[in-house]
């Protein structure tokens, strides 16, 4: 597997090795040992999938103090997938990254504690899978304003699909103080 950092700390594009012939393909989604060596944690507790269609925004969501680390791929389809370093004090703070994660290009991004992240569907539909260190904890999920101004993320064209939670989202300087120091853990 090759390992990409995406030039804010922490923050990894991987890009499995796979083995392909007329049959189909075959790759490791998670290998304890591969992965642990690329610095990923070694434990993740909670697998999610979603299912979305096209023009769906999912996100930007965080959770503290369980903050999570997520490890992101889509099954099928494309989505456009971005993550937002919101670690108070860190010198990459309020940056994001955006980039494509799809069935065909079989990427992952590890998205670390103290990121937002989101996404949003490009395909027909997209089939996506998260892997994450905590438990989801609805007490302590917040939502950043996808397209707040001072973070100026740029989506792919088209009116997006939110929920009524992300459209309610804050801007990064809404959130409280205490939201944004996060503990990381293994």
């Amino acid at each position: 597997m090759r390992v990409i950092p995406q030039g804010i700390p922490d923050l990894l594009l991987i890009e499995p090795e796979v083995f392909g012939d007329p049959r189909g393909f075959f790759f490791e989604s998670w290998n304890h040992a591969k992965y642990a060596a690329a610095g990923l944690p070694q434990t993740f507790v909670q697998d999610n999938i979603s299912l979305s269609r096209r023009g769906i925004l999912r996100g930007l969501h965080a959770q503290n103090p369980r903050s999570q680390g997520k490890l992101v791929q889509v099954l099928q389809g494309e989505v456009f997938d971005v993550a937002v370093d919101i670690r108070k004090g860190s010198p990459t703070f309020g940056q994001w990254r955006g980039l494509s994660l799809s069935a065909q290009n079989k990427r992952q991004l590890w998205i670390p504690p103290g990121f937002a992240h989101g996404f949003f569907v490009v395909s027909d539909t997209a089939l996506f899978h998260y892997k994450c260190t905590d438990c989801y904890s609805p007490g302590d999920e917040f939502t950043l304003l996808w397209n707040d101004p001072d973070v100026g993320i740029a989506w792919p064209e088209g009116t997006p699909i939110l929920s009524a939670k992300d459209e309610k989202g804050l801007r990064l300087k809404d959130i409280p103080a205490a939201k944004l120091e996060f503990q990381t853990h293994p």
